[in-house]
């Protein structure tokens, strides 16, 4: 693939889309506001959080959500933030 260095998500879409890809996976929770997804052909997995340690604990979920995920779909993993530890002082 020789996509530009940089590109806005409607440009990301769009490229993915001629590539032939049929899901994309993104941190990006807002995508869904910020773009129009009506007529995409690829289906969106939107991870809950950014974060790689919280997003490693979720591997095993996230593999199974891509396989899972039908076409031209919008799907959310939940990802909490595991709590604070507390200090005691």
């Amino acid at each position: 693939m020789r996509w530009p260095p940089q590109l806005e998500n409607g440009e990301l879409l769009r490229e993915a889309e001629t590539a032939g890809f049929d899901l994309m996976v993104t941190s990006d929770q807002n995508i869904r506001y910020q773009q129009n997804l009506t007529g995409r052909r690829l289906a969106l997995l939107v991870l809950g959080s950014n974060i790689w340690p919280v997003v490693q604990n979720y591997a095993a979920a996230i593999a199974a959500a891509v396989d899972a995920t039908p076409p031209v779909s919008y799907s959310f993993i939940e990802m909490p933030l595991p709590p604070k530890s507390r200090k005691d002082g």
